[in-house]
């Protein structure tokens, strides 16, 4: 691995792996603690409308995919506000529309050559360096608005009602976090894919909560296991050349069922011992 970071792609990977763990670990502990994770894998399928937005009419796809993640979050967040006995079977429908559209755009687009599978499953090692300045700019983002919002993001986190009854602004922080929900998983598609990204904002919170005191702890907890999971992950798909996005992924869930396994063990000798005493 020390070898291979030699080569431009690798350091490039490296530095993308390193910062998607760091909005990953922050975005995806409020997603897991507030039972978000069906509703980001929403807005993460339905960003594959922004991609053949981006092909038909010939813009960047970080615009494109931008745009329209950001109008899916911020309208499936509206329905979950309003009528949150209805918001799965409306998510569940721009889930399916933005994809079913990004399908018939590229179907429309005449002649494209563009490598769709790096979307669907990620392309850590063809990162360029833009994308990475542009995951440095949001880590900052994310850090500085979840330093900022912390008191009133835990109370929203806990007790929404409660919450909103102290005064704190619960709409306006609502749409604030999937809005960065959105903007995350625009460029987290490029490590491990739109299909996959669902899996790095969920797994290495979940391990941490069984684990971390606090829900800052968690967050801490959270980036270092995905960091872990990136740089595992890449290696592998280096070393054996696999896809990058599915080695990363696997490696995570690797450390899912291994967390399990080990909750089990003292789950069993908890239980030994109380029918001991």
């Amino acid at each position: 691995m020390i070898e291979a970071l030699q080569f431009e792609f690798m350091q490039n990977a490296l530095y993308a792996g390193l910062f998607a763990s760091l909005i990953c670990g922050i975005i995806g502990t409020f997603v897991v603690v507030n039972r978000m994770v069906f509703l980001t894998g929403g807005i993460a399928h339905a960003a594959y409308g922004g991609i053949g937005a981006a092909l038909f009419f010939g813009i960047p796809y970080i615009y494109g995919t931008m745009g329209f993640s950001l109008a899916a979050a911020l309208i499936m967040t509206a329905v979950t506000l309003r009528v949150p006995h209805r918001s799965d079977t409306f998510i569940g429908v721009l889930w399916a529309v933005g994809m079913a559209l990004g399908v018939i755009l590229v179907d429309l687009t005449p002649g494209y050559n563009v490598d769709l599978m790096s979307y669907l499953f990620g392309s850590i090692l063809a990162v360029p360096a833009s994308d990475i300045w542009w995951m440095l700019a949001l880590g900052a983002v994310t850090l500085a608005l979840t330093l900022y919002f912390y008191r009133d993001l835990i109370a929203i986190s806990y007790d929404m009602e409660f919450a909103q009854l102290q005064g704190v602004r619960v709409n306006f922080l609502y749409f604030l976090f999937m809005a960065m929900v959105a903007v995350a998983i625009v460029l987290i598609i490029r490590v491990v894919g739109l299909l996959l990204v669902i899996a790095l904002l969920s797994i290495p919170p979940y391990i941490a909560e069984k684990y971390a005191p606090s829900l800052g702890m968690m967050m801490i907890f959270a980036v270092g296991l995905s960091a872990v999971f990136n740089v595992a992950g890449l290696w592998m798909a280096y070393h054996f050349d696999l896809s990058s996005g599915a080695s990363i992924i696997l490696v995570a869930a690797a450390g899912f069922f291994i967390s399990l396994f080990i909750d089990t063990i003292i789950s069993v000798r908890h239980k030994k011992q109380r029918s001991k005493i």
